[in-house]
């Protein structure tokens, strides 16, 4: 499990990044599920990627202080217009893009999420917005939607799991741990994805 992974040496892992996001605290939920708060704490994650709509600045600076590299686009709902519509980082061999995702209509769409991950020229698109966390590889790219952490309800969707990403990211691979809260139990599953 997660602390397995965070308790291992950190070389045999490489870099670990949380990808998280669409909290709407406090208008859609009180708070990030107890379970994951456990997981969620400073100097165990390389990186924070982070698809906004935190809305609360308390928020924010939770996140910000998970990790010194931390990266965050705006949501729909975040009223800091300081914070950019998208951005790129590189970890590992891996140029990822963060943006989200209320702008690429149709939500969630396939088609039109490749278009968003060509204009960034980026191997990983990171998402939000749709609330329902997502992996999927694409025409040789990743795209990854972390869904929403404290499991706020969506525009479409009222019963939302509460999730967050893990990856590790080691040269040109990197495995995804999705941790989804069912039933008040945290469940992982893991994916790896090559860059060709």
């Amino acid at each position: 499990g997660f602390s397995y992974l965070i308790n291992k040496k950190m070389g045999d892992f490489g870099e670990l990044v949380l990808v998280v996001g669409d909290c709407h605290i406090p208008h859609r939920a009180a708070g990030i599920p107890e379970q994951f708060k456990r997981m969620l704490v400073p100097n165990k994650m390389q990186h924070v990627l982070c698809t906004g709509n935190l809305v609360s600045k308390e928020q924010f600076d939770e996140f910000r202080s998970l990790s010194p590299n931390f990266a965050i686009v705006r949501g729909d709902f975040d009223e800091n217009n300081t914070l950019p519509e998208t951005k790129v980082v590189e970890i590992g061999q891996f140029r990822i893009g963060l943006i989200h995702g209320h702008q690429v209509v149709p939500w969630g769409d396939p088609l039109a999420l490749a278009m968003v991950q060509r204009q960034l020229d980026v191997d990983i698109l990171i998402t939000g917005h749709t609330h329902k966390n997502e992996v999927n590889e694409y025409e040789g790219k990743f795209f990854i939607n972390p869904g929403s952490v404290t499991g706020a309800y969506s525009s479409q969707d009222s019963d939302i799991t509460p999730s967050f990403i893990l990856l590790a990211v080691q040269g040109n691979k990197v495995v995804t741990y999705v941790y989804e809260l069912k039933n008040d139990k945290v469940e992982v599953s893991k994916s790896e994805f090559q860059k060709k």
